[in-house]
């Protein structure tokens, strides 16, 4: 798994990491689809970039409290500010 070093720890960071995955600003290509997931290793969870077939391309670390707090923004996209 690619997991970046820094953790994700609030929601402000969550959502610039989706913006920029969306935006395609980490030069991933064939994105399908981002999901939240836990380690099965380890327990820890992450913030997953899936390419076709459920490839993992990417994931990023996040805190318990972000686990849990981040997922309809993981499931429904972020929303474009007024």
């Amino acid at each position: 798994m690619n997991v970046e070093n820094d953790v994700i720890d609030n929601l402000a960071e969550l959502e610039r990491f989706l913006l920029i995955v969306e935006k395609g600003g980490l030069g991933l290509e064939g994105v399908a689809g981002v999901g939240l997931a836990t380690n099965n290793a380890d327990g820890s969870h992450f913030v997953a970039v899936f390419g076709d077939n459920h490839k993992l391309l990417l994931a990023r670390g996040v805190t318990a409290e972000i686990f849990e707090s981040g997922k309809d923004m993981v499931k429904n996209g972020v929303k474009p500010k007024h």
